[in-house]
């Protein structure tokens, strides 16, 4: 006698099998979603184009004008005088060159290496590690004119810190550290490596808590000491850190102007391409077709690292 037939839905109820579940249909979006989705793309979109492609063409177009800044219709095609201007005839522009590449180079050696060096010794865990932290990245949330006004105080030459512990205050001795044109670079970068340093360690922090704990571990099992398993292992395994700090460091050194600024206005010794970029646009010396050349200038030797960093991002993901 043949078995009883028995439903499929009977025999998957009885046996606890449930069958597989129906995948859900995608819906698509709403005329509502498309709507908002248009507007996060749209507002953020405008802003960079309104703050920094518009203003970023302009430059690139004025710097073969001239033009009085007044009405539209008074700009004038120049060719490249501007540039001329710029690379043979200006007295500041070379000057201003040196200075940016001793900014960076302040910044690389000493800087740098100084932010590294925080970094690792607070990461030992010491008692007392998240005050210093704070205290060295105190720096780094105030304004570099705000720094230029608090190290004015130290270097004053009547009655600044400095002077009074070199035991010049008041004399004749006394450096006037600001105002001396074969110092004062100097006196601006260790004002600028003050708030550098502390940007720096925390970044390295950062780094350093990334690190696969089992690389020190084996590289202690293999007999390496602490600098060896520092330098050959963690600060290595650091390397898209230390990609963005050497490009970090670029800019800061080439974007630097507030201290400047507030020391001197940039002159007598302080001279930095982006002082020369507001001078000429918007100083007392407007001549708005060659402060765009110099803006253009800044803007193509600025954009080598970050061209660098991109390629080195994106050929590491694609591997």
């Amino acid at each position: 006698m043949s078995a009883p037939l028995v439903a499929l839905g009977d025999t998957e109820a009885g046996s606890g099998v449930r069958p597989p579940a129906r995948r859900r249909r995608l819906r698509q979006l709403t005329t509502r979603d498309r709507v908002v989705l248009g507007v996060m793309i749209a507002i953020p979109t405008l802003i960079q184009a309104v703050f920094v492609w518009i203003p970023t063409l302009a430059s690139i177009g004025l710097s073969f004008a001239k033009w009085d800044g007044l009405a539209l219709s008074s700009i004038q095609g120049n060719g490249i005088t501007n540039y001329r201007f710029v690379f043979a005839e200006s007295p500041q522009f070379w000057p201003a060159v040196l200075h940016n590449v001793a900014w960076l180079a302040f910044l690389a050696v000493i800087g740098t290496p100084l932010g590294l060096l925080l970094a690792v010794l607070l990461d030992q865990k010491i008692r007392g590690t998240r005050i210093y932290q704070t205290i060295f990245f105190m720096p780094v949330m105030l304004s570099l004119a705000l720094i230029g006004i608090i190290w004015e105080l130290v270097y004053s030459q009547d009655n600044g810190l400095l002077n009074y512990l070199l035991g010049t205050s008041g004399t004749s001795r006394a450096v006037d550290w600001f105002g001396n044109s074969s110092v004062n670079l100097w006196a601006a970068l260790v004002a600028a490596t003050w708030r550098h340093a502390g940007y720096i360690m925390i970044l390295y922090l950062a780094g350093l808590k990334g690190v696969d704990p089992s690389l020190r571990e084996a590289a202690s099992l293999d007999g390496a000491g602490a600098r060896q398993t520092f330098f050959r292992v963690v600060f290595p395994a650091m390397a898209p850190t230390n990609v963005i700090i050497v490009v970090i460091t670029v800019i800061e050194s080439l974007r630097a102007f507030d201290i400047v600024y507030v020391i001197n206005h940039g002159t007598n010794g302080l001279e930095l391409l982006s002082v020369l970029v507001v001078q000429y646009l918007v100083g007392e010396t407007q001549v708005i077709g060659i402060g765009s050349a110099f803006a253009v200038v800044l803007l193509v030797i600025s954009l080598v690292p970050i061209v660098l960093y991109l390629s080195r991002t994106f050929s590491t993901k694609e591997r």
